[in-house]
């Protein structure tokens, strides 16, 4: 059993052998697009006729886009898929037209969690353009609060506490079985209030920190972004760092969204236009999970 025709309808970071694999479940020859397109009629020209999409976070697949395409049978998210809110991709309009929709979880967070601790370890010992206090400082010791507590989340408060750092969490599930002497669970206001390091993993379109949130946050804090997109108000951020020069933002070209240029502009926010999670190892891993959703999805057929 095979696709009719399978389309990349973006640069979605697929590696090979992979890549090669994929190309023989499609009977026609695959549509491999490695930039992204600038509208919705450029999106449904590159889905054509094909029976089965590939997309990364970046394009957004509408209901319009869907509705414009009925060959589509098969749309697969080479990225991350937590809950319809979140995607890219219309879930509902696809769920009425039986087209299936798919994503990968979990495939960049050794590359994130190295990103975070290379930022903070620089920014503590000044070993960049700023340095957090008038003399180096260390890791051990230091309150850090995790926001969004999934399988990165974790993997963040593991390694915070190799480090010696006091952890705590929020989470809108709270997970009582991996609470204990080296990680404490907090309300928001409370973690916000009480910790140092703040560092938010949530889905995509999640925004949990206002005015109100920056106001109550600790002076000479650190706030690390690598979600895709803001998961704070912009307008409250910028107000927060101007407010507080003793403050800092670590984003990554995720965290960061579209207002780089704005971001630029506030001394105190250090950027990269790296995705943090985004590596050549990431890329491996998400290509093998893409390969294998493919793969059970013809089983099934």
């Amino acid at each position: 059993m095979k696709f009719n025709k399978i389309s990349v309808i973006d640069n979605c970071g697929l590696t090979f052998p992979e890549l090669d694999k994929i190309i023989e479940l499609s009977n026609e020859p695959v549509s491999i697009y490695s930039d992204f397109p600038l509208s919705e009629k450029e999106i449904i020209q590159r889905i054509s006729d094909s029976d089965c999409v590939l997309v990364s976070w970046h394009t957004n697949i509408s209901a319009e886009i869907i509705r414009a395409c009925p060959s589509v049978q098969f749309i697969g998210m080479c990225c991350s898929l937590y809950d319809e809110n979140s995607a890219n991709v219309d879930i509902s309009e696809s769920r009425k037209r039986g087209i299936e929709v798919q994503g990968v979880r979990d495939y960049g967070d050794e590359g994130a969690v190295e990103f975070i601790f290379a930022q903070l370890i620089f920014l503590l010992k000044g070993l960049g353009k700023h340095r957090w206090r008038h003399e180096a400082t260390e890791l051990k010791n230091k309150t850090i609060g995790i926001i969004g507590f999934g399988s990165l989340g974790q993997m963040v408060a593991k390694t915070a506490y190799h480090f010696g750092m006091e952890v705590f969490y929020y989470s809108r599930t709270r997970k009582p079985n991996l609470e204990g002497p080296n990680l404490t669970y907090l309300p928001l206001d409370q973690l916000l209030i009480n910790c140092e390091i703040i560092t938010t993993h949530l889905p995509k379109n999640t925004t949990l920190l206002h005015r109100r949130e920056f106001k109550i946050l600790k002076k000479n804090a650190i706030l690390i972004n690598t979600s895709l997109g803001l998961t704070f108000d912009k307008d409250a951020f910028i107000q927060w760092l101007l407010g507080d020069k003793t403050s800092f933002a670590i984003l990554d070209g995720d965290g960061m969204g579209n207002f780089h240029d704005e971001f630029t502009q506030v001394e105190n926010v250090i950027m990269s236009e790296q995705f943090a999670g985004f590596t050549l190892e990431a890329k491996k891993r998400l290509s093998e999970k893409v390969l294998l959703y493919l793969i059970n999805y013809l089983s099934q057929k």
